[in-house]
This record gives C-alpha cells, structure tokens and sequence, in this order.
C-alpha cells in the first residue's frame, strides 16, 4: 500500500435548492461585494441573473464577468483579473462548468499575488491562500468544485497547463441538483461521461490509497447506475442528484491520486482542435483502457460491474469486455466514436504526444508510457 495523506478543506452544501445558502456563505465569509465568473451561455437560459438576483437580494453587491470560453486563455484569465482589480470585490463566485471555475481560481491567484498566471505554472507555486472563493457547478463532471488546480490554455504555446495549488481550492461548494435538470442531453453526456473517467483513473492509479479508493468507488457506483437515464430524462432529480455528488466524489478522488493517458492525451486535442474536454476523453476512454488492460490488477472487474447493464454474477470476466462495455455507454450515450468525427488530423500527433508527456498524468497511469505509446493511441482513436 502506497504511504498517503489527506485532506478536504472546504465546506460543501448538497441539496435540491440548496442555491439559497449562497448569502449566508458569503456573509460568513464577510464580502459584501462579489466578483460572479460564469459564461453568456449560463446567462442566456437564465442562471446568471438566478443566481445574481439570490446575491442582490440579500444586499451584496455583484460584478459579473461572463467572458468565459471554453478550455479558457491566458487572455481570459487577465481580462478577469482587470475587472476584479477595478470592481472593488472581495470574494468570487464560479458558475458553470469546469472553464469558470478554473478562471476563478486563477482570478484569485493574480488577485491576491500578481503577476501572469503563467508563473505559477506547475505545483505549489502559489504562496499562500487565495481570497474567498464559492463554486457553484451546473454540470455534472468536472469535479472542479472539489479540486486543487486550476487549467489554462497558453496560445502562444499552443498548449494547456496547470496551477496545482491546496491555496486554491475553492473554500466552498454548493451543490444543487436543480442547475443540472435541464441540461441539453450532449452536455450531460460528456460531463458525465468525464466524472466517471475522474473516478476510473483514480481508482486504478499508481497513486491510489484506500482514502481515494472509497471516493472513487462510490462515485463509480453512482454515476454508472444513473449516466444513462440521467441523460434521458434529466428532470429525474434522483439521477440528477446522484451524478452530482458523484462528480463530486470523482473530484476528490482524482484530485489526490491524480489520472491518467486519458487525460494526459485529451487536453492536447483539445488544445489543438478546440474539442470539447468530456467529449474527447470519452473517445479517447476505450482505447487507453484497453492500452491499460496489461497492468490491470482486478480492478477492471470492479468497474465493469459499476457501469455495465444488467444484473446478476460475471463469469470469465476479461478486460476486454471493460472495454467493450465503454464503449457501448459511448454509442448509448451518442458520443462520437473516433477523433476523426470532432475534425482531429493527424499532423500534430508527434508534438501532442510530447505535450501530453510532460503532464503528471502520465506518471500515474497504471501502465508505463513512452511518447511512442501516445501517438500510436492517438492513430488508433483516430
């Protein structure tokens, strides 16, 4: 057994409605101004102003910033920044997905200690703790509320990176089903889809420990037995509810034993050909599973049994079938099924795989890989 530590510092809110409590935390927290990141998508269906209008309402003043993109820029990060400086807050909110939240955290870090984001690039390079932050995520799967790390896109590198930080986890976290029960069924999908990776890679990393097992499992176990009639029927608030606290789950989980080639090689695709983060990790799922399946100690069972259909004992279980499985959630799911089918080519292949080395999360994979090893799993997804 690895040797291991743990911690969880952070306070979070689980519940239908539980978007009322947002008052309280930031009163407790002593802000009468907020700084709101989110994105004009949660603002065209009516969440900003839900969500502004709860804050307004208990007299705190809220500036918005609502700039946010997808796999988010060094250039979105300061123009936030600027924004924060000049508005006078003294706490931030993150709305959304996995993109806000990220661009909070790193708000916060240039708010408390300046410079560019880019300086704290890596592990622990943030001095000390960010202001008061509040995560408030509408998606089920990026965990991002229960994470300490922050991912940029740096476009004159052509490349993503990480601040990996415990400064910059979010103080607090509310989670209120609620947000994600009207989700577009793709969208559900793909965050679905990459909660549960959070879980697998987790769970059958190198650096693993009891602590992340328990977190993993149980996410594993609540997300594969709700993903596909969640995205169904997401006004389901019983599935609704427990793909979000199994995202949650998988957060913490992935946050202390890390993950995986599958992550490692999702964020140059994305990086390069602006795909979006869950969808390329669940096309990418199968065949590093499969790539994976030489190391695998029993595990691979355990989350057959957690994602697959049907009931009763598995005789004969081979990884195979693990993969097989995925892939069929994937078809279930109306995931594409290769790289080809979201506009990826091959002429950057060499350079992503060198990029996708030099992340952590290829040290932690279960099977030891060389750059040689992710160009052939980027030609066989393609």
């Amino acid at each position: 057994m690895n040797t291991f530590s743990f911690k969880i510092p952070q306070t979070v809110e689980f519940g239908l409605g539980s978007l009322s409590r947002i008052p309280d935390i930031l009163k407790g927290e002593g802000s009468d101004h907020v700084f709101l990141v989110s994105d004009h998508g949660l603002e065209g269906i009516g969440v900003v102003d839900r969500v502004v209008g709860i804050i307004e309402d208990a007299g705190i003043t809220c500036t918005r910033f609502l700039d946010v993109i997808p796999n988010p820029t060094v250039e979105v990060v300061e123009s936030a920044a600027r924004l924060f400086a000049e508005s006078g807050a003294t706490s931030l909110v993150a709305l959304g997905g996995g993109s806000p939240m990220d661009v909070a955290k790193a708000v916060g870090v240039l708010a408390t200690f300046g410079g560019s984001i880019t300086d704290y690039e890596g592990a622990d390079k943030v001095p000390g703790r960010i202001l008061p932050l509040l995560a408030i995520p509408t998606t089920a799967g990026t965990g991002s509320e229960a994470t300490a790390s922050a991912v940029v896109t740096d476009t004159k590198r052509n490349c993503k990176f990480s601040v990996i930080s415990y400064n910059i986890l979010p103080t607090h976290a509310i989670l209120d089903p609620e947000l994600i029960m009207t989700a577009p069924a793709g969208v559900a999908a793909s965050c679905g889809i990459d909660a549960f990776i959070h879980a697998m890679e987790a769970y059958v990393s190198r650096q693993a420990s009891p602590f992340t097992d328990a977190m993993a499992e149980k996410a594993m176990e609540l997300i594969g037995g709700n993903i596909r009639k969640f995205v169904a029927d997401r006004s389901n608030p019983e599935a609704a509810s427990a793909m979000m606290v199994g995202s949650n789950l998988a957060g913490i989980a992935f946050a202390w034993a890390r993950l995986g080639n599958i992550h490692a090689l999702s964020h140059p695709v994305s990086a390069y050909f602006g795909v979006a983060h869950g969808v390329a990790n669940a096309i990418l799922m199968p065949y590093v599973v499969a790539f994976n399946a030489l190391a695998d100690t029993g595990r691979y069972e355990k989350i057959y049994n957690f994602v697959r259909e049907g009931h009763g004992p598995v005789t004969s279980f081979r990884p195979q079938m693990l993969v097989d499985e995925l892939k069929k959630l994937n078809a279930d799911l109306n995931i594409p099924e290769h790289l080809s089918d979201v506009g990826v080519t091959d002429e950057h292949f060499e350079q992503m795989a060198a990029d996708a080395m030099n992340t952590v999360n290829v040290i932690a994979n279960p099977r030891m890989t060389t750059q040689k090893d992710l160009v052939a799993l980027y030609k066989q997804a393609l």
